[in-house]
Protein backbone atom coordinates (compact mmCIF):
# COMPACT_ATOMS: atom_id res chain seq x y z
CA UNK A 1 0.00 0.00 0.00
CA UNK A 2 1.41 2.88 -1.28
CA UNK A 3 2.11 5.96 1.82
CA UNK A 4 0.21 9.20 1.53
CA UNK A 5 1.70 12.07 0.17
CA UNK A 6 0.94 15.21 2.53
CA UNK A 7 0.35 18.41 1.05
CA UNK A 8 2.26 20.59 2.95
CA UNK A 9 1.55 23.64 0.31
CA UNK A 10 -1.97 22.87 0.36
CA UNK A 11 -2.03 23.27 4.16
CA UNK A 12 0.33 26.24 4.32
CA UNK A 13 -1.91 28.85 2.05
CA UNK A 14 -5.19 27.01 4.29
CA UNK A 15 -3.33 28.44 7.48
CA UNK A 16 -2.58 31.77 5.66
CA UNK A 17 -6.40 31.91 4.89
CA UNK A 18 -8.15 30.80 7.68
CA UNK A 19 -5.65 31.00 10.77
CA UNK A 20 -4.07 34.54 9.72
CA UNK A 21 -5.91 36.52 7.76
CA UNK A 22 -9.09 35.95 9.71
CA UNK A 23 -7.41 36.70 12.78
CA UNK A 24 -5.61 40.17 12.50
CA UNK A 25 -2.36 39.01 11.33
CA UNK A 26 -2.41 41.95 9.07
CA UNK A 27 1.35 43.14 8.01
CA UNK A 28 1.31 42.46 4.49
CA UNK A 29 5.27 40.90 5.35
CA UNK A 30 4.53 38.61 7.60
CA UNK A 31 1.58 36.93 5.99
CA UNK A 32 3.80 36.76 2.90
CA UNK A 33 6.62 35.52 4.46
CA UNK A 34 4.35 32.62 6.24
CA UNK A 35 2.42 31.58 3.08
CA UNK A 36 5.69 30.72 1.15
CA UNK A 37 8.11 29.54 4.15
CA UNK A 38 8.13 25.61 4.72
CA UNK A 39 7.05 25.66 8.58
CA UNK A 40 7.38 21.54 8.55
CA UNK A 41 11.23 22.09 7.57
CA UNK A 42 11.89 24.07 10.86
CA UNK A 43 10.13 20.59 12.75
CA UNK A 44 11.19 17.57 14.06
CA UNK A 45 10.08 14.35 11.82
CA UNK A 46 7.50 13.23 13.83
CA UNK A 47 5.62 16.44 14.19
CA UNK A 48 6.05 17.55 10.10
CA UNK A 49 2.64 15.99 9.28
CA UNK A 50 0.77 18.35 11.62
CA UNK A 51 2.97 21.52 10.75
CA UNK A 52 0.02 23.65 9.76
CA UNK A 53 -2.22 22.87 12.72
CA UNK A 54 -3.58 25.77 14.72
CA UNK A 55 -2.45 24.30 18.34
CA UNK A 56 0.37 24.06 20.57
CA UNK A 57 3.17 21.48 19.12
CA UNK A 58 5.20 18.76 21.11
CA UNK A 59 8.81 19.50 20.85
CA UNK A 60 11.98 18.09 22.61
CA UNK A 61 12.25 18.47 26.20
CA UNK A 62 8.81 18.92 27.12
CA UNK A 63 8.50 21.95 25.03
CA UNK A 64 5.73 23.35 22.65
CA UNK A 65 5.90 25.19 19.88
CA UNK A 66 3.78 28.21 19.12
CA UNK A 67 0.92 27.83 17.12
CA UNK A 68 1.39 29.92 13.47
CA UNK A 69 -1.23 32.40 14.87
CA UNK A 70 0.57 33.49 18.34
CA UNK A 71 4.14 34.19 16.05
CA UNK A 72 2.03 35.92 13.35
CA UNK A 73 0.28 37.86 15.69
CA UNK A 74 3.82 38.42 17.74
CA UNK A 75 5.71 39.91 14.38
CA UNK A 76 2.50 41.85 13.28
CA UNK A 77 2.88 43.25 16.57
CA UNK A 78 6.67 44.12 16.57
CA UNK A 79 6.25 46.66 13.83
CA UNK A 80 9.45 45.12 11.64
CA UNK A 81 11.79 47.47 10.24
CA UNK A 82 14.61 46.31 7.85
CA UNK A 83 17.40 48.26 9.93
CA UNK A 84 16.23 45.74 13.22
CA UNK A 85 18.48 44.10 15.22
CA UNK A 86 16.62 41.48 16.55
CA UNK A 87 17.27 38.81 19.97
CA UNK A 88 14.79 36.08 19.63
CA UNK A 89 14.19 33.97 22.55
CA UNK A 90 12.57 30.95 21.92
CA UNK A 91 13.89 29.92 18.97
CA UNK A 92 12.80 25.92 19.12
CA UNK A 93 13.68 24.66 15.40
CA UNK A 94 14.68 27.88 13.38
CA UNK A 95 10.79 28.69 11.96
CA UNK A 96 10.73 32.01 13.26
CA UNK A 97 13.74 33.31 12.79
CA UNK A 98 13.64 32.52 9.84
CA UNK A 99 10.56 34.27 8.95
CA UNK A 100 12.23 37.08 10.67
CA UNK A 101 15.45 36.46 8.05
CA UNK A 102 13.99 38.29 5.34
CA UNK A 103 12.37 41.35 7.03
CA UNK A 104 14.86 42.40 9.30
CA UNK A 105 18.96 43.12 9.42
CA UNK A 106 19.92 40.32 11.57
CA UNK A 107 18.70 37.51 13.88
CA UNK A 108 20.39 36.21 17.31
CA UNK A 109 18.27 33.32 17.73
CA UNK A 110 18.37 31.95 21.14
CA UNK A 111 17.44 27.98 22.07
CA UNK A 112 18.27 26.17 25.26
CA UNK A 113 16.86 22.58 24.61
CA UNK A 114 19.78 20.87 23.25
CA UNK A 115 17.85 18.59 20.70
CA UNK A 116 16.09 22.07 19.09
CA UNK A 117 19.15 24.29 19.09
CA UNK A 118 20.80 21.13 16.49
CA UNK A 119 17.59 21.17 14.31
CA UNK A 120 17.68 24.91 14.24
CA UNK A 121 21.49 24.97 13.35
CA UNK A 122 20.38 22.84 10.44
CA UNK A 123 17.50 24.32 9.20
CA UNK A 124 19.16 28.16 9.57
CA UNK A 125 22.37 27.01 7.82
CA UNK A 126 21.62 28.85 4.39
CA UNK A 127 20.44 31.99 6.45
CA UNK A 128 23.44 34.42 6.71
CA UNK A 129 22.15 37.04 8.95
CA UNK A 130 20.81 34.46 11.37
CA UNK A 131 22.71 33.68 14.09
CA UNK A 132 21.68 30.67 16.20
CA UNK A 133 22.76 30.70 19.78
CA UNK A 134 22.40 27.60 21.95
CA UNK A 135 21.92 29.01 25.89
CA UNK A 136 19.78 29.62 28.58
CA UNK A 137 16.75 31.33 27.17
CA UNK A 138 16.54 34.17 30.12
CA UNK A 139 20.26 34.84 29.63
CA UNK A 140 19.72 36.23 26.08
CA UNK A 141 23.16 36.93 24.50
CA UNK A 142 24.93 39.55 25.25
CA UNK A 143 27.63 39.16 22.91
CA UNK A 144 25.87 40.92 20.17
CA UNK A 145 23.82 43.56 21.93
CA UNK A 146 22.16 45.97 22.04
CA UNK A 147 19.38 45.08 20.04
CA UNK A 148 16.50 47.19 18.56
CA UNK A 149 13.86 44.31 18.81
CA UNK A 150 13.15 41.51 21.58
CA UNK A 151 10.68 38.55 19.82
CA UNK A 152 10.06 36.16 23.18
CA UNK A 153 8.15 33.35 21.26
CA UNK A 154 6.21 31.68 23.73
CA UNK A 155 4.97 33.13 27.26
CA UNK A 156 6.39 34.16 30.35
CA UNK A 157 5.98 35.05 33.70
CA UNK A 158 8.06 37.53 33.19
CA UNK A 159 11.14 39.39 31.91
CA UNK A 160 14.43 39.22 33.55
CA UNK A 161 16.54 42.30 33.93
CA UNK A 162 19.48 40.46 32.01
CA UNK A 163 17.39 40.44 28.74
CA UNK A 164 16.35 44.20 29.05
CA UNK A 165 19.77 44.82 29.68
CA UNK A 166 20.61 43.72 26.08
CA UNK A 167 18.31 46.27 24.58
CA UNK A 168 19.23 49.98 22.73
CA UNK A 169 17.24 52.60 24.41
CA UNK A 170 14.04 52.69 22.26
CA UNK A 171 13.95 49.21 21.77
CA UNK A 172 10.11 47.45 21.10
CA UNK A 173 9.67 44.53 22.81
CA UNK A 174 6.93 41.53 21.84
CA UNK A 175 6.27 38.72 24.06
CA UNK A 176 3.48 36.16 25.30
CA UNK A 177 2.65 36.68 28.94
CA UNK A 178 1.15 34.27 31.64
CA UNK A 179 -0.48 34.92 34.39
CA UNK A 180 -2.09 32.72 36.93
CA UNK A 181 -2.45 30.37 34.24
CA UNK A 182 -3.51 32.98 31.74
CA UNK A 183 -1.60 33.38 28.55
CA UNK A 184 -1.60 36.94 26.45
CA UNK A 185 0.29 39.02 24.08
CA UNK A 186 2.17 42.05 25.17
CA UNK A 187 3.79 44.44 23.83
CA UNK A 188 6.57 47.23 25.48
CA UNK A 189 9.29 49.46 24.82
CA UNK A 190 12.75 50.05 26.69
CA UNK A 191 13.08 54.01 27.72
CA UNK A 192 15.28 55.72 29.81
CA UNK A 193 12.65 55.75 32.28
CA UNK A 194 12.18 52.13 32.67
CA UNK A 195 9.95 49.70 31.11
CA UNK A 196 6.46 48.09 31.07
CA UNK A 197 4.30 45.82 29.14
CA UNK A 198 0.67 46.17 27.38
CA UNK A 199 -1.38 43.21 27.00
CA UNK A 200 -3.02 43.12 23.55
CA UNK A 201 -4.39 40.02 23.41
CA UNK A 202 -5.77 36.45 24.99
CA UNK A 203 -4.71 33.63 23.04
CA UNK A 204 -2.67 30.08 23.96
CA UNK A 205 0.84 30.96 23.83
CA UNK A 206 3.19 27.87 25.07
CA UNK A 207 4.90 28.68 27.96
CA UNK A 208 8.69 29.01 27.94
CA UNK A 209 10.73 27.51 30.63
CA UNK A 210 13.11 29.68 33.18
CA UNK A 211 11.00 32.50 33.41
CA UNK A 212 9.04 31.95 36.46
CA UNK A 213 8.37 34.88 38.82
CA UNK A 214 10.16 34.70 42.71
CA UNK A 215 7.56 33.33 44.82
CA UNK A 216 7.41 35.16 48.38
CA UNK A 217 6.19 33.57 50.94
CA UNK A 218 2.67 34.57 53.19
CA UNK A 219 2.09 33.87 56.15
Amino acid sequence: MMALTVDFEAMRHAMVASQLRTNAVNDVRVVEAMAVLPREDFLPEAHRDIAYRDTLLPLAGGRQHNSPLATGRLLTAAELRATDKVLLIGGAGGYTAALLAGLVNSVVAVEAEPALAALARTALAAYANVEPVEGPLAAGHAAEAPYDLLVVDGAVEELPAALLEQLAPGARVVTGVVDRGVTRLATGRRTEGGFGLTDFTDIECAVLPGFERLRTFQF
